[in-house]
């Protein structure tokens, strides 16, 4: 774990919660290859379709339809995949240390406004999957938001940390701190 002397200010560490960048990637390829391969097919079957009214119109929509999604969507995975390569979410007793390649950014608990934007279970076939499972945003004093989808491992562990510090005051306790650290105990973290 790369702890900085800046993010000691923000107390003991307490546990990390690091996003699953590979995975992202995984699943921008497979959607820009759908998507690809959409079109790939789309096009011929678009022109081909000129001027008749059989079947061949419906198909050609469905996969140029499939493909502009799937280069949409992959697009967009890939794009986040490289915005937030190596994120990382460690959380303190005194706030979270927010790491993405290679750059950490303090967030203490007063600079969280809230957690907003979250989602509940999404109980669409593959879901987790595709990394539209649960989902929160992190809003912060200075009206920046900070997303965390189920790409991120515990975000709902992650969510419920920050929403018991920002709006309950119940704040985390570090492993050294607690009388059960050493023991691995069921009370090793809180």
């Amino acid at each position: 774990m790369r702890r900085t002397e800046a993010a000691r200010e923000l107390g003991g560490f307490v546990r990390e919660h690091r996003t699953d960048g590979s995975r992202r990637l995984r699943l921008a390829g497979a959607l820009l290859v759908t998507g690809v391969v959409g079109l790939a097919f789309g096009v011929p079957v678009t022109i081909a379709s000129i001027g008749t009214t059989d079947g061949a119109p419906e198909l050609a929509g469905l996969l140029l339809g499939v493909g502009l999604v799937g280069l949409g969507l992959g697009i967009r995975r890939l794009t986040q995949a490289l915005r937030t390569r190596e994120q990382c979410f460690d959380v303190h007793e005194r706030g979270l240390t927010h790491r993405v390649a290679g750059t950490a950014t303090l967030i203490p608990w007063s600079d969280i406004e809230r957690i907003g934007s979250a989602s509940a279970e999404d109980g669409r076939p593959l879901a987790e999957a595709r990394g539209m499972g649960f989902g929160f945003a992190i809003e912060l004093r200075d009206a920046r938001k900070i997303r965390v989808d189920t790409f991120t491992e515990d975000a709902r562990e992650l969510a419920a940390t920050i929403h018991r510090a920002v709006s309950l005051g119940e704040f985390p306790q570090a492993l050294t701190h607690h009388p059960d650290a050493l023991t691995g105990g069921p009370g090793t973290y809180s």
